[in-house]
């Protein structure tokens, strides 16, 4: 299974009606397909956005940083892959489909070590059938160019 790096970006609202941007990843038909990543897990930033509900420039940077720090951590051997990115409406989400939640952690902790500590919340789902994903690759659509 060859991990694509390939994106798409659409604009929504949450239930508040602000701006929320949605970076989807495209082309996982196989990692989806291969049942092995059966667990969601949705990290969780809260910030003070903006009027329009996003994080400062400088925020926004260190999220690019983590994001970065996180995504290579959980991807080099495809133990989990980041499929989506939430920014918008004072919060921030990166949600990864895993094959395993309590390796999860572990790299997780590893990974943001070098880091003060985080607003961060962690959330956990089993989802066999990327519901969460499908859902959100329906956007696609709406992408914007």
């Amino acid at each position: 299974m060859k991990l694509s790096n390939e994106w798409f970006t659409a604009l929504s609202e949450n239930e508040s009606g602000q701006l929320v941007t949605v970076s989807g990843r495209d082309e996982l038909t196989e990692f989806v397909q291969s049942g092995k990543f059966k667990e969601r897990v949705e990290i969780t930033w809260k910030y003070e956005g903006d009027d329009k509900g996003m994080p400062s420039e400088a925020l926004a940077e260190k999220m690019e940083e983590i994001q970065e720090a996180l995504r290579k951590a959980m991807e080099k051997d495809k133990l989990s892959i980041l499929t989506g990115v939430y920014t918008g409406g004072g919060e921030k989400i990166w949600v990864y489909y895993t094959r395993t939640v309590r390796v999860f952690g572990e790299r997780l902790n590893e990974a943001l070590a070098p880091f003060e500590e985080l607003p961060i919340s962690i959330y956990t789902e089993v989802d066999p059938e990327w519901e969460e994903y499908t859902d959100m690759y329906e956007m696609k659509d709406w992408a914007i160019e």
